[in-house]
């Protein structure tokens, strides 16, 4: 019985945490897409108070008392509470070793510069962003400090995206990609039977633009009742419960693809959300599993959907009839070698599916010299011009389009990146097995994606957090985890549409 109200109490205490994150999460989607410029100082001020007394909350000794008699009752536990209460003492007893001011101080400077680094980057000054990132940078190397100090703080910080992983793995897992897809690049480069992309370039009104948003999310089955678009500097999801998912893009009206990938790779991230389970909502544990799982499932929409044959054949009418002139004389077949061109390029968000991952690994071994080199941030930006010249053989003109292109490390998610590339390599892994069982090319024939969200909601979607990434990908693979599945599709696509 004793037990019994406790479980009670807990499940309580949960629905009060998740509250905290909600109102924190809401002012920071509003910061980033409604908020006057003058309201940040204010709003910095509110983050650090609501932050504090989420801070007091986790680290209370009743709290902590109550996760330790669930824990060593683990065997008398539902699955899912034993989880609950596992995942959440771990994360209790991590937060519990940083001072409270510090977690103040983080919430504080991380608004502080997403609102600097907005400026900055409009203005292209990474001068004036440059203070606040190496405040950040400073408050991360700290943090690592607190909750490991005998640790690696680049491995720490890895491990807040995604649990367990390190250095020692994501090392030669970068260096497998960086032998296989730079001479595949190479020869690409090489291929005398490139694309046409003009047609992809000139005006294309933002308004029509929003008509292919909503029809593309649509296509996907996004309950639009549960989950609306808005427009921000950079493309992210958020993310209040099941039943609040919001996502955001940027439109350019001199570039199509921009918004629509964009569109569709964070729509991506919405149908995850969405389709977490009804018993997971207030929980700790009705979220997406790790950070690379979370990407596997938008990457997986951008590119081995979004980016087949069959895909752009079913969206491209909608394409010509909103951009008529634009689209005279394209076919469909144009069409997708269009948003299929490989070529290495200065913006990641942009990136084609092949030199995607070598974007993402200049932003690893960044984040690596930062924190295991001592990288200063006066030099952060002509390392980065030197890594894209090194790697992408492409000359960044001005540090909008280099080093404040992203949005991460703004929020001090330094270790967030290395999730992009490994989210693309679970995807490929996932989609060799959703097509054993589905028919895609039916399904976008037919418009019609159902088959694939249910096939993935079964899979990975409806446990939220309750299995590990690990579990994720062997129960959906029947293996471990395997990058060659990656590599080997690149190589495929790639020679076959370039006729190597």
């Amino acid at each position: 019985m004793e037990l019994n109200k406790t479980i009670q109490n807990f499940k309580e205490h949960q629905k009060k945490m998740h509250a905290f994150d909600h109102v924190m999460n809401l002012l920071t989607y509003d910061a980033a897409t409604g908020m006057p410029p003058g309201a940040s100082d204010t709003l910095s001020d509110t983050l650090a108070v609501m932050s504090g007394e989420s801070y007091r909350l986790t680290v209370s000794e009743e709290y902590k008392e109550m996760l330790k008699e669930l824990v060593s009752h683990k065997d008398e536990l539902d699955f899912q509470t034993r989880r609950e209460a596992e995942e959440l003492l771990e994360e209790q007893e991590k937060l519990a070793k940083v001072p409270e001011e510090e977690v103040v101080a983080a919430a504080k400077a991380q608004n502080e510069a997403n609102h600097y680094w907005e400026i900055a980057k409009n203005k292209n000054d990474y001068e004036l962003f440059k203070p606040y990132l190496a405040k950040l940078i400073e408050i991360q190397k700290r943090y690592a400090g607190y909750i490991n100090p005998d640790g690696d703080v680049y491995d720490t910080l890895l491990n807040e995206f995604e649990k367990g992983m390190t250095q020692k793995q994501m090392d030669p897992f970068f260096d497998d990609i960086k032998e296989k897809l730079v001479p595949l690049i190479a020869a690409v480069q090489k291929s005398s039977d490139k694309p046409d992309t003009s047609f992809l370039s000139g005006t294309f009104p933002i308004e029509k633009q929003k008509e292919l948003s909503a029809y593309v999310m649509d296509l996907m089955g996004i309950d639009k009742e549960r989950c609306i678009l808005r427009e921000t500097e950079h493309p992210f999801t958020t993310e209040f419960s099941k039943n609040d998912v919001r996502i955001t893009t940027k439109y350019k009206e001199d570039d199509l693809t921009s918004n629509l990938y964009s569109v569709i790779h964070e729509s991506g991230h919405a149908m995850y959300e969405l389709c977490v389970s009804d018993d997971l909502l207030h929980s700790a544990l009705g979220h997406g599993a790790t950070t690379a799982i979370h990407e596997s499932q938008s990457r997986l929409w951008e590119n081995y959907i979004g980016r087949s044959k069959a895909f752009c054949q079913l969206i491209f009418p909608k394409v010509k009839e909103l951009f008529p002139e634009q689209m005279e004389g394209v076919t469909a077949e144009d069409f997708y070698r269009a948003v299929n061109v490989a070529r290495p390029s200065l913006i990641r968000t942009e990136a084609d599916e092949l030199t995607y991952s070598l974007h993402v690994l200049i932003r690893y071994e960044m984040e690596k010299k930062i924190f295991n080199e001592g990288l200063s941030v006066d030099d952060l930006p002509a390392e980065w011009n030197r890594l894209y010249k090194e790697y992408l053989g492409v000359d960044v003109p001005d540090d909008t389009q280099g080093i404040l292109q992203d949005a991460h490390w703004a929020g001090g998610a330094f270790g967030y990146f290395p999730s992009y590339a490994l989210g693309t390599a679970y995807s490929a892994q996932i989609m060799k097995y959703l097509k054993e069982v589905v028919d895609l090319e039916k399904c976008c024939f037919e418009g019609d994606f159902t088959p694939v969200s249910e096939w993935l909601t079964d899979r990975i979607y409806k446990h939220g957090m309750l299995l590990t990434a690990e579990e994720l990908i062997e129960n959906t693979c029947h293996e471990k985890f395997d990058p060659n599945y990656y590599t080997k599709y690149l190589t495929d696509k790639f020679t076959r549409l370039y006729e190597m």
